[in-house]
């Protein structure tokens, strides 16, 4: 695995490098692989990682009516979209994208997975983000908390991917945490580990990327 303080002066360099700003910058992490079979759907990475250092507020839909709703309201989560909204959107497919794009994570009442999966399966399902499901009587509260510090990374069929990791107000040993974190989340998920990757850069908005590795 990458080494800690080689991620450290990575970021470090990345972030003293970028032009100063008088707003706050994001910083991502860029993951290049090689010798993987993406044709194949099973060696795809498609992982939520709990970051150990938040990186800013997550945009949560829900969908659903009934007792969810109320949890929902209780978690403080950005949107509550009912069965005939939901139904309404699928008639409204620019409005639908708007959504999709809008909100970082969507969970919903298993009662009202099928009018998800009619409505909205297309604009949500090729972003990755088709709802969580949610049983009824299970307390959402845990599962908001940890997807408002979460970041979801998908490779599809290509051989790289990046993702937002942290930004220019946290410390560079921060930023370092969450590389780490997700690089030992996806590196797991890949038949050779280590080895499948080629190379990883992290790169402010506005800066220029500094290799990792």
């Amino acid at each position: 695995m990458v080494d800690k303080t080689q991620i450290i002066s990575a970021v470090t360099a990345a972030m003293e490098q970028a032009p100063k700003r008088k707003f706050q910058e994001s910083i991502d992490i860029t993951i290049n692989l090689k010798h993987v079979d993406m044709a194949q759907p099973k060696n795809r990475i498609d992982e939520t990682i709990l970051l150990p250092q938040a990186i800013g507020v997550k945009k949560i839909a829900v969908l659903g009516k009934g007792d969810i709703v109320s949890q929902a309201r209780n978690a403080g989560v950005d949107i509550i979209i009912g069965p005939e909204e939901i139904e309404r959107l699928g008639g409204a497919p620019r409005e639908a994208r708007k959504l999709a794009g809008q909100y970082d994570y969507f969970l919903a009442e298993t009662a009202v997975m099928p009018l998800v999966g009619r409505w909205l399966g297309q604009r949500l399902g090729p972003r990755g983000k088709m709802p969580q499901p949610i049983p009824m009587g299970q307390d959402i509260t845990p599962i908001v908390e940890r997807l408002r510090n979460s970041v979801k990374i998908r490779s599809k069929d290509r051989l790289n991917m990046s993702v937002k990791i942290g930004n220019t107000a946290m410390s560079a040993e921060a930023v370092a945490e969450n590389v780490d974190a997700v690089l030992k989340r996806g590196l797991g998920r890949l038949e050779n580990g280590e080895l499948n990757l080629r190379s990883v850069y992290v790169k402010p908005t506005k800066g220029p990327a500094e290799k990792v590795m």
